[in-house]
């Protein structure tokens, strides 16, 4: 492991890499969407120039796949993906995808070439698996990995769970990620000095010992996970509510009276695990 190093994949418009940036941290961006690669090219110009960042263009995906890879670039780039079903889904909700062919990234080289890091991020529609697989192939891990968690089958989440658990990963907190657009942190750099950060909309939030809360254990974490998705049931993009917007306002808010649930309903959430 690397520990200066944090790979951030799904660098997207760089919203976390300007975190990790900041506090003195070598990032490894990778990105598949080419307009965003050329915005964080322009964005970061000074800290790619001086090798702070590198930025890796191309689509993660499997070697069966060759070496290259459709990739739907839609209309909300954050719903961008390999994975033709999410693209439909997504197009269902009014978010329209262009096909366009990329270079295939295997991520397992990119372990081996460029090692290990101390934080992985990942948030690549339809390929999170793939890079935690990945790590399978490697003698070491990442102290802290964050991942997007499924919104729609709750025994993917419990798959993504239980691979993190095979990979080594002992602690894990689920964190709402609609509260984190705005949200300050005030945390050390790697040389020990203070870093205030606000994070810019789109942005995943802290990491580590950063964030709030305590760790939980692999039975918590699929508790807490089984009392999300009542909230997806409830509030979800397929709820009865999402369709009867007039009836949800009323029924969040008595719903909230008597769970105690606070922040947005049903908003999102990302994984961290912790060795």
């Amino acid at each position: 492991m690397i520990a200066d190093l944090i790979y951030d994949v799904g660098l997207h418009k760089g919203e976390d890499a300007a975190f990790y940036l900041k506090k003195g941290f070598k990032v490894l961006g990778i990105e598949a969407n080419p307009e965003l690669v050329r915005h964080c090219q322009g964005r970061f110009h000074t800290e790619v120039a001086s090798g702070q960042l590198r930025i890796i263009e191309g689509a993660i995906a499997s070697e069966s796949e060759g070496p290259t890879i459709t990739f739907y670039k839609n209309s909300d780039s954050v719903l961008s993906t390999i994975d033709q079903n999410r693209a439909a889904r997504t197009e269902k909700l009014g978010h329209r995808s262009e096909r366009i062919v990329l270079p295939r990234i295997d991520v397992v080289d990119i372990y081996r070439s460029c090692g290990v890091p101390y934080f992985l991020k990942i948030d690549v529609e339809g390929a999170d698996q793939l890079v935690l697989e990945g790590l399978k192939q490697q003698h070491n891990r990442p102290q802290y990995i964050s991942v997007e968690s499924d919104k729609v089958d709750f025994g993917e989440v419990k798959a993504q769970l239980g691979l993190l658990r095979e990979l080594g990963y002992r602690k894990f907190k689920a964190v709402q990620q609609q509260r984190i657009p705005g949200s300050r942190v005030e945390t050390k750099a790697l040389d020990g000095s203070t870093v205030a950060h606000v994070f810019d909309a789109g942005a995943s939030g802290p990491f580590g010992e950063d964030l709030g809360g305590p760790w939980l254990d692999f039975d918590g974490i699929i508790h807490r996970y089984r009392s999300i998705f009542r909230d997806y049931r409830y509030f979800g993009d397929d709820s009865l509510l999402a369709r009867l917007p007039v009836l949800a306002l009323p029924f969040k808010a008595v719903y909230k009276l008597c769970t105690g649930q606070r922040g947005s309903l049903p908003g999102w959430y990302d994984t961290h695990a912790s060795l």
